[in-house]
Protein backbone atom coordinates (compact mmCIF):
# COMPACT_ATOMS: atom_id res chain seq x y z
CA UNK A 1 0.00 0.00 0.00
CA UNK A 2 1.39 3.36 -1.04
CA UNK A 3 1.35 5.92 1.74
CA UNK A 4 0.50 9.57 1.25
CA UNK A 5 1.05 12.57 3.45
CA UNK A 6 0.56 16.30 2.99
CA UNK A 7 4.17 17.05 3.90
CA UNK A 8 7.21 14.80 3.90
CA UNK A 9 10.20 16.12 5.87
CA UNK A 10 13.61 14.63 5.09
CA UNK A 11 15.87 14.86 8.14
CA UNK A 12 14.88 14.86 11.80
CA UNK A 13 17.51 17.38 12.91
CA UNK A 14 16.94 20.83 14.37
CA UNK A 15 14.96 22.14 11.40
CA UNK A 16 13.04 18.92 10.77
CA UNK A 17 11.86 18.67 14.39
CA UNK A 18 10.55 22.24 14.30
CA UNK A 19 8.75 21.65 10.99
CA UNK A 20 7.17 18.37 12.11
CA UNK A 21 5.99 19.89 15.40
CA UNK A 22 4.60 23.12 14.01
CA UNK A 23 2.95 21.73 10.85
CA UNK A 24 1.24 18.93 12.78
CA UNK A 25 -0.39 21.51 15.10
CA UNK A 26 -3.12 21.59 12.43
CA UNK A 27 -5.00 18.26 12.83
CA UNK A 28 -6.12 18.47 9.20
CA UNK A 29 -2.53 18.30 7.90
CA UNK A 30 -0.64 14.98 7.79
CA UNK A 31 3.12 15.03 8.28
CA UNK A 32 5.78 12.34 7.85
CA UNK A 33 9.26 12.92 9.29
CA UNK A 34 12.11 10.73 7.99
CA UNK A 35 15.28 10.40 10.07
CA UNK A 36 18.23 8.20 9.07
CA UNK A 37 19.44 7.79 12.66
CA UNK A 38 17.81 6.59 15.88
CA UNK A 39 15.50 8.01 18.52
CA UNK A 40 17.89 10.54 20.13
CA UNK A 41 16.51 10.09 23.63
CA UNK A 42 19.23 8.06 25.40
CA UNK A 43 21.28 9.22 28.38
CA UNK A 44 24.22 9.90 26.02
CA UNK A 45 22.05 12.68 24.57
CA UNK A 46 20.28 13.91 27.71
CA UNK A 47 23.28 14.17 30.06
CA UNK A 48 25.17 17.31 28.92
CA UNK A 49 28.70 16.10 29.76
CA UNK A 50 28.06 12.90 27.78
CA UNK A 51 28.48 14.87 24.54
CA UNK A 52 32.16 13.98 24.84
CA UNK A 53 31.11 10.41 23.95
CA UNK A 54 29.41 11.29 20.68
CA UNK A 55 31.86 13.87 19.35
CA UNK A 56 34.82 11.55 18.60
CA UNK A 57 32.74 8.42 17.82
CA UNK A 58 29.84 7.27 15.66
CA UNK A 59 27.35 7.36 18.55
CA UNK A 60 24.47 9.41 17.04
CA UNK A 61 27.09 10.87 14.70
CA UNK A 62 27.74 10.58 10.95
CA UNK A 63 31.42 11.37 11.69
CA UNK A 64 32.23 12.67 8.20
CA UNK A 65 35.69 13.50 6.89
CA UNK A 66 36.70 16.22 4.43
CA UNK A 67 38.88 15.82 1.39
CA UNK A 68 42.53 16.89 1.97
CA UNK A 69 42.57 20.62 2.71
CA UNK A 70 45.18 22.57 0.77
CA UNK A 71 45.08 25.41 3.33
CA UNK A 72 45.68 22.93 6.17
CA UNK A 73 48.88 21.43 4.71
CA UNK A 74 46.91 18.65 3.02
CA UNK A 75 45.23 17.36 6.21
CA UNK A 76 41.73 15.89 6.14
CA UNK A 77 39.29 17.60 8.49
CA UNK A 78 36.79 15.87 10.75
CA UNK A 79 33.10 16.80 10.49
CA UNK A 80 30.83 15.37 13.18
CA UNK A 81 27.10 15.69 12.36
CA UNK A 82 24.14 14.50 14.39
CA UNK A 83 22.50 11.22 13.33
CA UNK A 84 19.31 10.84 15.39
CA UNK A 85 16.16 12.82 16.13
CA UNK A 86 17.40 16.27 17.10
CA UNK A 87 20.32 16.02 14.65
CA UNK A 88 23.35 18.02 15.66
CA UNK A 89 21.41 19.59 18.55
CA UNK A 90 21.66 16.11 20.14
CA UNK A 91 25.48 16.07 20.10
CA UNK A 92 26.54 19.75 20.12
CA UNK A 93 27.84 21.92 22.96
CA UNK A 94 24.37 23.41 23.50
CA UNK A 95 25.47 27.06 23.32
CA UNK A 96 22.60 29.42 22.61
CA UNK A 97 23.83 32.08 20.19
CA UNK A 98 21.84 33.72 17.39
CA UNK A 99 24.53 35.55 15.48
CA UNK A 100 24.82 39.30 14.89
CA UNK A 101 22.04 41.53 13.62
CA UNK A 102 24.35 42.51 10.73
CA UNK A 103 24.32 38.88 9.47
CA UNK A 104 20.62 38.96 8.71
CA UNK A 105 20.63 42.51 7.39
CA UNK A 106 23.36 41.39 4.95
CA UNK A 107 21.15 38.49 3.78
CA UNK A 108 18.28 40.91 3.17
CA UNK A 109 20.56 43.37 1.35
CA UNK A 110 21.43 40.57 -1.09
CA UNK A 111 17.79 40.38 -2.18
CA UNK A 112 16.52 37.92 0.43
CA UNK A 113 13.32 39.79 1.25
CA UNK A 114 11.93 39.03 4.70
CA UNK A 115 15.26 37.99 6.27
CA UNK A 116 16.47 41.20 7.92
CA UNK A 117 17.23 41.12 11.64
CA UNK A 118 14.00 42.88 12.59
CA UNK A 119 12.04 40.38 10.47
CA UNK A 120 13.69 37.24 11.88
CA UNK A 121 13.83 38.39 15.53
CA UNK A 122 10.17 37.39 16.20
CA UNK A 123 11.02 33.80 15.22
CA UNK A 124 13.94 33.66 17.64
CA UNK A 125 11.63 35.02 20.32
CA UNK A 126 8.76 32.59 19.64
CA UNK A 127 11.14 29.59 19.76
CA UNK A 128 12.80 30.56 23.06
CA UNK A 129 11.93 29.96 26.69
CA UNK A 130 14.65 31.89 28.55
CA UNK A 131 14.59 31.28 32.29
CA UNK A 132 16.47 34.47 33.25
CA UNK A 133 16.40 37.20 30.63
CA UNK A 134 13.13 39.04 30.08
CA UNK A 135 13.33 41.86 27.56
CA UNK A 136 12.42 42.77 23.99
CA UNK A 137 15.10 40.46 22.56
CA UNK A 138 14.03 37.26 24.28
CA UNK A 139 11.12 34.84 24.55
CA UNK A 140 9.92 33.21 27.76
CA UNK A 141 7.25 30.81 26.53
CA UNK A 142 8.68 29.00 23.48
CA UNK A 143 9.53 25.28 23.24
CA UNK A 144 13.34 25.69 23.41
CA UNK A 145 14.55 25.96 26.99
CA UNK A 146 17.50 28.36 27.44
CA UNK A 147 19.12 28.62 30.88
CA UNK A 148 22.24 29.71 32.71
CA UNK A 149 24.75 26.91 33.19
CA UNK A 150 24.31 24.94 36.39
CA UNK A 151 27.92 23.81 36.80
CA UNK A 152 28.70 26.31 39.61
CA UNK A 153 32.28 26.24 38.37
CA UNK A 154 34.61 28.74 40.12
CA UNK A 155 36.76 28.86 36.97
CA UNK A 156 34.09 31.16 35.47
CA UNK A 157 35.18 33.86 37.92
CA UNK A 158 38.81 33.41 36.85
CA UNK A 159 37.88 33.71 33.18
CA UNK A 160 35.87 36.88 33.78
CA UNK A 161 38.65 38.38 35.92
CA UNK A 162 41.16 37.70 33.10
CA UNK A 163 38.78 39.25 30.57
CA UNK A 164 38.40 42.38 32.71
CA UNK A 165 42.15 42.55 33.21
CA UNK A 166 42.60 42.53 29.41
CA UNK A 167 40.11 45.38 29.06
CA UNK A 168 37.19 43.41 27.59
CA UNK A 169 33.55 44.18 28.25
CA UNK A 170 31.72 41.50 30.30
CA UNK A 171 28.34 40.42 28.91
CA UNK A 172 25.65 38.27 30.47
CA UNK A 173 23.62 38.19 27.23
CA UNK A 174 25.20 37.65 23.81
CA UNK A 175 21.82 37.79 22.06
CA UNK A 176 20.67 41.23 23.08
CA UNK A 177 21.65 44.76 22.12
CA UNK A 178 25.40 44.03 22.03
CA UNK A 179 27.46 41.02 21.04
CA UNK A 180 31.05 42.19 21.59
CA UNK A 181 32.48 41.07 24.91
CA UNK A 182 33.23 37.96 27.00
CA UNK A 183 31.32 36.03 29.63
CA UNK A 184 29.55 32.76 30.45
CA UNK A 185 27.31 31.29 27.73
CA UNK A 186 23.66 30.42 28.13
CA UNK A 187 22.78 26.89 27.01
CA UNK A 188 19.86 24.90 25.62
CA UNK A 189 19.24 22.89 28.78
CA UNK A 190 16.12 22.02 30.69
CA UNK A 191 16.53 21.25 34.38
CA UNK A 192 20.26 20.60 33.85
CA UNK A 193 19.65 18.20 30.93
CA UNK A 194 20.16 18.76 27.19
CA UNK A 195 17.19 20.34 25.47
CA UNK A 196 17.72 19.14 21.89
CA UNK A 197 15.36 20.30 19.15
CA UNK A 198 13.68 16.88 19.38
CA UNK A 199 13.11 17.21 23.12
CA UNK A 200 11.87 20.79 22.72
CA UNK A 201 9.65 20.41 19.68
CA UNK A 202 9.01 16.78 18.75
CA UNK A 203 8.87 14.43 21.74
CA UNK A 204 5.91 16.20 23.45
CA UNK A 205 3.78 15.62 20.32
CA UNK A 206 4.63 12.11 19.13
CA UNK A 207 1.11 10.96 20.01
CA UNK A 208 -0.53 13.21 17.39
CA UNK A 209 -2.56 11.06 14.99
CA UNK A 210 -1.48 13.21 12.02
CA UNK A 211 2.27 12.92 12.74
CA UNK A 212 4.27 9.90 11.51
CA UNK A 213 7.94 9.65 12.51
CA UNK A 214 10.20 7.03 10.92
CA UNK A 215 13.65 6.55 12.42
CA UNK A 216 16.38 4.43 10.75
CA UNK A 217 14.85 5.67 7.50
CA UNK A 218 17.42 6.36 4.78
CA UNK A 219 16.17 8.64 2.02
CA UNK A 220 17.45 7.61 -1.43
CA UNK A 221 16.00 10.43 -3.47
CA UNK A 222 13.16 12.87 -4.01
CA UNK A 223 10.78 11.74 -6.78
CA UNK A 224 10.33 14.47 -9.36
CA UNK A 225 7.72 14.33 -12.12
CA UNK A 226 7.15 17.15 -14.62
CA UNK A 227 9.31 19.55 -12.57
CA UNK A 228 7.30 18.83 -9.41
CA UNK A 229 8.38 17.01 -6.24
CA UNK A 230 5.72 14.33 -5.69
CA UNK A 231 7.29 12.02 -3.13
CA UNK A 232 10.33 10.32 -1.65
CA UNK A 233 12.05 6.98 -2.12
CA UNK A 234 13.16 5.76 1.29
CA UNK A 235 14.52 2.59 2.88
CA UNK A 236 12.72 1.79 6.12
CA UNK A 237 12.21 -1.41 8.13
CA UNK A 238 14.16 -3.41 5.58
CA UNK A 239 12.08 -2.24 2.60
CA UNK A 240 12.53 0.41 -0.07
CA UNK A 241 9.28 2.38 -0.07
CA UNK A 242 7.81 5.17 -2.14
CA UNK A 243 5.78 7.67 -0.18
CA UNK A 244 3.83 10.48 -1.79
CA UNK A 245 3.53 14.15 -0.79
CA UNK A 246 0.22 15.81 -1.52
CA UNK A 247 1.53 19.30 -0.80
CA UNK A 248 5.34 19.59 -0.48
CA UNK A 249 8.59 17.77 0.19
CA UNK A 250 10.72 19.63 2.76
CA UNK A 251 14.44 18.85 2.69
CA UNK A 252 16.16 19.40 6.05
CA UNK A 253 19.12 17.03 5.89
CA UNK A 254 21.76 19.69 6.71
CA UNK A 255 24.58 21.44 4.90
CA UNK A 256 26.17 18.19 3.73
CA UNK A 257 23.28 15.89 2.99
CA UNK A 258 20.70 18.31 1.61
CA UNK A 259 22.84 19.03 -1.47
CA UNK A 260 23.63 15.29 -1.68
CA UNK A 261 19.95 14.33 -1.82
CA UNK A 262 19.19 17.11 -4.33
CA UNK A 263 21.96 15.88 -6.61
CA UNK A 264 20.92 12.21 -6.29
CA UNK A 265 17.41 13.37 -7.23
CA UNK A 266 18.67 15.03 -10.43
CA UNK A 267 18.93 18.63 -9.21
CA UNK A 268 22.35 20.22 -9.50
CA UNK A 269 25.09 21.06 -11.97
CA UNK A 270 24.16 19.03 -15.05
CA UNK A 271 27.79 18.26 -15.97
CA UNK A 272 28.49 16.81 -12.51
CA UNK A 273 25.24 14.82 -12.49
CA UNK A 274 25.87 13.34 -15.92
CA UNK A 275 29.34 12.22 -14.80
CA UNK A 276 27.59 9.96 -12.29
CA UNK A 277 24.89 8.79 -14.69
CA UNK A 278 22.15 10.73 -12.88
CA UNK A 279 19.19 11.89 -14.98
CA UNK A 280 19.06 15.69 -14.89
CA UNK A 281 15.72 16.99 -13.61
CA UNK A 282 16.87 20.58 -13.12
CA UNK A 283 20.18 22.24 -13.90
CA UNK A 284 21.05 24.23 -10.77
CA UNK A 285 24.80 24.90 -10.74
CA UNK A 286 24.77 26.29 -7.17
CA UNK A 287 23.85 22.99 -5.51
CA UNK A 288 26.77 21.96 -3.31
CA UNK A 289 28.69 25.22 -3.93
CA UNK A 290 29.27 28.06 -1.43
CA UNK A 291 29.98 25.45 1.26
CA UNK A 292 31.83 27.04 4.18
CA UNK A 293 32.43 26.86 7.90
CA UNK A 294 34.15 28.64 10.76
CA UNK A 295 37.86 27.69 10.87
CA UNK A 296 38.96 27.14 14.44
CA UNK A 297 42.18 26.83 16.46
CA UNK A 298 42.45 25.42 20.00
CA UNK A 299 44.91 26.35 22.77
CA UNK A 300 45.41 23.64 25.41
CA UNK A 301 46.94 23.72 28.90
CA UNK A 302 47.36 21.05 31.57
CA UNK A 303 46.38 22.40 35.02
CA UNK A 304 46.87 21.70 38.73
CA UNK A 305 43.11 21.93 39.48
CA UNK A 306 41.58 18.43 39.55
CA UNK A 307 38.26 19.49 41.11
CA UNK A 308 36.86 21.87 38.51
CA UNK A 309 38.27 20.47 35.25
CA UNK A 310 37.85 17.18 33.43
CA UNK A 311 40.73 14.70 33.30
CA UNK A 312 42.05 11.46 34.78
CA UNK A 313 43.55 11.46 38.29
CA UNK A 314 42.83 9.82 41.66
CA UNK A 315 41.55 13.04 43.29
CA UNK A 316 39.70 13.86 40.06
CA UNK A 317 38.00 10.46 40.07
CA UNK A 318 36.90 10.90 43.69
CA UNK A 319 35.57 14.34 42.84
CA UNK A 320 33.79 13.00 39.75
CA UNK A 321 32.06 10.29 41.81
CA UNK A 322 30.67 13.04 44.06
CA UNK A 323 29.69 15.09 40.99
CA UNK A 324 27.73 12.15 39.55
CA UNK A 325 25.88 11.75 42.87
CA UNK A 326 25.16 15.47 42.94
CA UNK A 327 23.89 15.43 39.36
CA UNK A 328 21.54 12.56 40.12
CA UNK A 329 20.06 14.48 43.05
CA UNK A 330 20.18 18.10 41.89
CA UNK A 331 20.88 18.12 38.15
CA UNK A 332 23.75 20.52 38.92
CA UNK A 333 27.54 20.45 38.96
CA UNK A 334 30.13 19.27 36.46
CA UNK A 335 27.96 16.59 34.85
CA UNK A 336 25.70 19.42 33.65
CA UNK A 337 28.68 20.96 31.84
CA UNK A 338 28.59 21.68 28.13
CA UNK A 339 32.42 21.85 28.34
CA UNK A 340 32.55 25.12 26.35
CA UNK A 341 31.23 27.09 29.31
CA UNK A 342 32.63 30.58 28.69
CA UNK A 343 33.60 32.64 25.65
CA UNK A 344 32.45 35.58 23.64
CA UNK A 345 33.11 37.82 20.68
CA UNK A 346 36.11 39.99 19.83
CA UNK A 347 37.43 42.08 16.95
CA UNK A 348 40.75 41.18 15.36
CA UNK A 349 41.06 44.87 14.47
CA UNK A 350 39.45 47.74 16.43
CA UNK A 351 38.48 49.37 13.12
CA UNK A 352 36.02 46.56 12.34
CA UNK A 353 32.33 47.36 12.71
CA UNK A 354 31.40 44.04 14.32
CA UNK A 355 33.30 41.19 16.01
CA UNK A 356 34.92 38.66 13.67
CA UNK A 357 36.28 36.23 16.30
CA UNK A 358 34.50 33.91 18.72
CA UNK A 359 36.11 32.21 21.73
CA UNK A 360 34.96 28.98 23.40
CA UNK A 361 36.66 28.44 26.77
CA UNK A 362 36.56 24.74 27.71
CA UNK A 363 37.04 23.18 31.16
CA UNK A 364 38.87 20.19 29.67
CA UNK A 365 41.79 19.48 27.37
CA UNK A 366 40.58 19.24 23.78
CA UNK A 367 42.84 17.82 21.10
CA UNK A 368 41.64 16.82 17.62
CA UNK A 369 37.93 16.89 18.55
CA UNK A 370 38.55 14.77 21.69
CA UNK A 371 39.95 12.02 19.47
CA UNK A 372 43.44 12.42 20.96
CA UNK A 373 43.28 11.55 24.62
CA UNK A 374 45.21 13.35 27.37
CA UNK A 375 44.95 11.94 30.87
CA UNK A 376 45.88 15.21 32.54
CA UNK A 377 43.33 17.73 33.74
CA UNK A 378 43.26 20.85 31.64
CA UNK A 379 41.56 23.81 30.04
CA UNK A 380 41.33 24.81 26.38
CA UNK A 381 40.29 27.83 24.41
CA UNK A 382 38.97 27.81 20.87
CA UNK A 383 39.30 30.86 18.63
CA UNK A 384 37.33 30.77 15.40
CA UNK A 385 37.04 33.17 12.49
CA UNK A 386 33.41 34.21 12.14
CA UNK A 387 33.28 35.54 8.59
CA UNK A 388 35.63 33.42 6.48
CA UNK A 389 35.99 34.39 2.85
CA UNK A 390 36.98 30.89 1.74
CA UNK A 391 34.32 28.90 -0.07
CA UNK A 392 34.34 25.20 -0.90
CA UNK A 393 31.92 22.54 -2.15
CA UNK A 394 29.98 19.36 -1.45
CA UNK A 395 30.27 16.86 -4.32
CA UNK A 396 29.16 13.31 -5.02
CA UNK A 397 31.58 10.44 -5.48
CA UNK A 398 28.89 8.19 -6.98
CA UNK A 399 25.14 7.92 -7.64
CA UNK A 400 24.08 6.08 -4.47
CA UNK A 401 23.28 7.51 -1.05
CA UNK A 402 25.92 5.20 0.45
CA UNK A 403 28.74 6.61 -1.72
CA UNK A 404 30.96 8.88 0.41
CA UNK A 405 30.55 12.62 0.05
CA UNK A 406 33.46 14.76 -1.13
CA UNK A 407 33.34 17.52 1.49
CA UNK A 408 35.58 20.51 0.90
CA UNK A 409 35.11 23.53 3.19
CA UNK A 410 38.36 24.92 1.70
CA UNK A 411 39.64 26.05 5.11
CA UNK A 412 42.16 28.94 4.90
CA UNK A 413 41.84 28.81 1.11
CA UNK A 414 41.81 32.61 1.17
CA UNK A 415 45.01 34.03 2.70
CA UNK A 416 43.03 36.84 4.35
CA UNK A 417 41.36 34.21 6.56
CA UNK A 418 44.78 33.06 7.68
CA UNK A 419 45.92 36.59 8.51
CA UNK A 420 42.72 37.30 10.49
CA UNK A 421 43.30 34.10 12.46
CA UNK A 422 46.92 35.12 13.15
CA UNK A 423 45.51 38.22 14.89
CA UNK A 424 42.91 36.04 16.65
CA UNK A 425 45.66 33.71 17.84
CA UNK A 426 47.59 36.61 19.40
CA UNK A 427 44.54 38.07 21.16
CA UNK A 428 43.47 34.70 22.53
CA UNK A 429 46.95 33.80 23.72
CA UNK A 430 47.22 37.16 25.48
CA UNK A 431 43.94 36.49 27.29
CA UNK A 432 44.93 32.93 28.20
CA UNK A 433 48.28 34.14 29.52
CA UNK A 434 46.68 36.63 31.88
CA UNK A 435 48.11 35.86 35.36
CA UNK A 436 44.75 34.94 36.87
CA UNK A 437 44.43 32.09 34.33
CA UNK A 438 48.14 31.33 33.83
CA UNK A 439 48.66 30.52 37.51
CA UNK A 440 46.48 27.42 36.96
CA UNK A 441 48.72 25.93 34.25
CA UNK A 442 51.28 23.17 34.48
CA UNK A 443 52.11 23.12 30.77
CA UNK A 444 51.22 24.83 27.48
CA UNK A 445 50.72 21.72 25.36
CA UNK A 446 50.54 23.09 21.82
CA UNK A 447 51.90 26.63 21.52
CA UNK A 448 54.90 26.98 23.84
CA UNK A 449 57.34 27.09 20.91
CA UNK A 450 55.31 29.51 18.81
CA UNK A 451 57.16 32.84 18.70
CA UNK A 452 56.89 34.58 15.31
CA UNK A 453 54.02 35.34 12.94
CA UNK A 454 55.41 32.66 10.64
CA UNK A 455 55.31 30.17 13.53
CA UNK A 456 51.66 31.13 14.08
CA UNK A 457 50.79 30.62 10.41
CA UNK A 458 52.42 27.20 10.47
CA UNK A 459 50.67 25.98 13.61
CA UNK A 460 47.34 27.28 12.26
CA UNK A 461 47.80 25.29 9.05
CA UNK A 462 48.76 22.25 11.14
CA UNK A 463 45.96 22.39 13.71
CA UNK A 464 42.96 24.41 12.45
CA UNK A 465 39.72 22.52 11.82
CA UNK A 466 35.96 23.02 12.09
CA UNK A 467 34.11 24.38 15.10
CA UNK A 468 31.04 22.53 13.71
CA UNK A 469 29.18 25.26 11.81
CA UNK A 470 28.97 24.10 8.15
CA UNK A 471 26.52 26.08 6.02
CA UNK A 472 25.75 27.53 2.63
CA UNK A 473 25.62 24.59 0.21
CA UNK A 474 22.03 25.28 -0.97
CA UNK A 475 22.26 29.05 -0.84
CA UNK A 476 19.23 31.28 -0.60
CA UNK A 477 19.35 34.18 -3.03
CA UNK A 478 18.29 35.73 -6.32
CA UNK A 479 21.54 35.28 -8.27
CA UNK A 480 22.46 32.53 -10.76
CA UNK A 481 24.18 30.42 -8.05
CA UNK A 482 21.23 30.50 -5.65
CA UNK A 483 19.49 27.17 -5.03
CA UNK A 484 16.41 28.44 -3.19
CA UNK A 485 14.47 31.69 -3.35
CA UNK A 486 13.70 33.85 -0.27
CA UNK A 487 10.73 31.56 0.44
CA UNK A 488 13.16 28.59 0.44
CA UNK A 489 11.62 27.09 -2.72
CA UNK A 490 14.05 25.22 -4.96
CA UNK A 491 14.39 27.06 -8.27
CA UNK A 492 12.78 25.25 -11.20
CA UNK A 493 11.00 22.58 -9.11
CA UNK A 494 7.50 22.90 -7.67
CA UNK A 495 6.56 21.74 -4.15
CA UNK A 496 10.15 21.39 -2.93
CA UNK A 497 11.89 23.52 -0.29
CA UNK A 498 15.20 23.31 1.52
CA UNK A 499 14.99 24.34 5.18
CA UNK A 500 18.23 24.07 7.19
CA UNK A 501 21.73 25.60 7.55
CA UNK A 502 22.51 24.92 3.91
CA UNK A 503 20.36 27.88 2.83
CA UNK A 504 22.46 30.47 4.67
CA UNK A 505 24.09 32.71 2.04
CA UNK A 506 26.88 33.33 4.56
CA UNK A 507 27.52 31.81 7.96
CA UNK A 508 26.25 33.78 10.94
CA UNK A 509 28.59 35.35 13.47
CA UNK A 510 28.22 32.64 16.06
CA UNK A 511 26.93 29.13 16.68
CA UNK A 512 24.43 27.88 14.13
CA UNK A 513 21.83 25.87 16.06
CA UNK A 514 19.55 28.71 17.19
CA UNK A 515 19.58 30.27 13.67
CA UNK A 516 18.54 26.92 12.12
CA UNK A 517 15.61 26.68 14.54
CA UNK A 518 14.68 30.26 13.57
CA UNK A 519 14.88 29.38 9.84
CA UNK A 520 12.47 26.48 10.39
CA UNK A 521 10.06 28.60 12.47
CA UNK A 522 9.96 31.18 9.69
CA UNK A 523 9.56 28.45 7.06
CA UNK A 524 6.42 27.22 8.83
CA UNK A 525 4.85 30.65 8.36
CA UNK A 526 5.88 30.61 4.68
CA UNK A 527 4.24 27.18 4.26
CA UNK A 528 1.05 28.30 6.01
CA UNK A 529 0.83 31.36 3.79
CA UNK A 530 1.34 29.19 0.68
CA UNK A 531 -1.45 26.92 1.94
CA UNK A 532 -3.81 29.84 2.35
CA UNK A 533 -3.04 31.07 -1.16
CA UNK A 534 -3.81 27.62 -2.58
CA UNK A 535 -7.11 27.43 -0.72
CA UNK A 536 -8.17 30.83 -2.05
CA UNK A 537 -7.13 29.83 -5.57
Amino acid sequence: MQQEFDYIIIGGGSAGCVLASRLSEDPNISVCLLEAGGQGDSWTVNVPAACVMSLPTKINNWAFETVPQKGLNGRKGYQPRGKCLGGSSAINAMIYIRGHRADYDAWAAQGNTGWSYEEVLPYFICSENNERIQNEYHGNSGPLSVIDLRTDNPIHARYIAAAKSQGYRILDDFNGAEQEGLGVYQVTHINGERCSAARAYLFPHLQRANLTVWTKAMTYKIIIEHKTAVGVEVEHAGQVKTIKARKEVLLSAGAMQSPQILMLSGIGDQTELQQHGIEVKQHLPGVGKNFHDHPDFIFGYSVHDTQNTFGISIPGSMSMFKQIQRYRKERRGMISSNFAECGGFLKSDPALEIPNLQLHFVVALVDDHARKFHASHGVSCHVCLLNPRSRGSVKLSGNKISDPLLLNPNFLGDDRDLEDLVKGFKLTRQLMQDPVLAEMYKEDLFTSNVKTDEDIREILRNRVDTVYHPVGSCKMGIDEMAVVDPELRVYGIQNLRVIDASIMPSVVNGNTNAPVIMIAEKAVDLLREANKRQQVA
